[in-house]
């Protein structure tokens, strides 16, 4: 009886911690979805709530972060290990509690732009449509400061153009191991030569301009320089390191504050794991009051 009792008293004790303190890890849900009247269809998307979400009322601030080509809205939580490494970095006061949405951009068409063609335009769709939604659905701080953006590789260069095209919305922008857009309109007309595109040179044009890194940071007004705050990471053994080093010297040339990371390694994932607690810290010093 005493051994039974004594059995109840520690589960009410562990009870009554959990009730007061919270869940101790955060959770994952990857199969979620929503309508897209702009892509005509259900739209996939996971996402990291923190470890005391469920057990509070307050509101979080909000990391986009985008996969690369090849994966889905599934990626950084399988290989990328969003959940682990999260939940330690918060746990050691590295970051601060976020909610990470990750959307699916690799069905229906692969990207995370619109069409030349204007047949799917999944930049619209994501500021339209998901960002909305996220805010609607989830206790994210709606503004500016606590809202980032960050991706890999493809991801990367959605990261690029998204805090390019929209810099009041976003705090931070992290892209790593981006694909920046081709390296001259001749390149980008090859690719639309490929795709038997019948878009005239002025339309191809005015297409790589707009989805072009260095293009865009071209034409950033001085008053807006400091509108993001840029963490760049690339591996030394990336074959994308060109267009990424081909950016940090242009933004030294215009004097755009950033930072930007050479480490040992190549396009892999466990390069990109190495980066996301960089990620995760830098962009909590913006969320951060001081």
């Amino acid at each position: 009886m005493k051994r039974n009792l004594s059995l109840i008293f520690v589960l009410l004790t562990l009870f009554a911690w959990t009730a007061t303190f919270g869940q101790t890890t955060g959770k994952v849900f990857d199969n979620l979805s929503l309508h897209s009247k702009i892509l005509h269809g259900e739209r996939k998307f996971s996402v990291y709530l923190p470890p005391d979400y469920e057990n509070s009322s307050r509101s979080y601030p909000v990391l986009y972060l985008l996969h690369g080509a090849g994966d889905d809205h599934t990626g950084w939580v399988q290989f990328g290990e969003v959940l682990h490494i999260t939940d330690k970095a918060i746990k050691e006061g590295k970051a601060t509690p976020m909610i990470i949405i990750m959307p699916d951009a690799n069905s229906g068409q692969r990207g995370y732009f619109n069409s030349l063609a204007g047949d799917w335009n999944y930049e619209d769709f994501f500021f339209q449509e998901l960002m909305p939604y996220v805010e609607k659905t989830y206790r994210t701080k709606a503004e500016k400061k606590y809202r980032a953006i960050a991706g890999l590789s493809m991801g990367g260069g959605g990261s690029f153009i998204y805090a390019l095209h929209h810099p009041e919305l976003f705090s931070s922008a992290c892209p790593l191991s981006a694909y920046v857009g081709p390296l001259s309109l001749e390149e980008a007309k090859s690719r639309f030569v490929d795709a038997k595109s019948t878009a005239s040179d002025g339309d191809i044009l005015a297409y790589y301009k707009k989805h072009n890194v260095l293009s865009l940071l071209e034409e950033i007004p001085e008053d807006k320089k400091n509108a993001v705050r840029w963490y760049i990471d690339c591996g030394d053994d990336d074959f994308l390191y060109e267009g990424n080093s081909l950016v940090h010297i242009a933004m030294k040339k215009k004097e755009i504050p950033h930072e930007f990371r050479i480490r040992d390694g190549a396009h892999t994932w466990t390069y990109w794991r190495d980066s996301l607690p960089e990620v995760l810290s830098f962009i909590t010093k913006e969320f951060h009051q001081y």
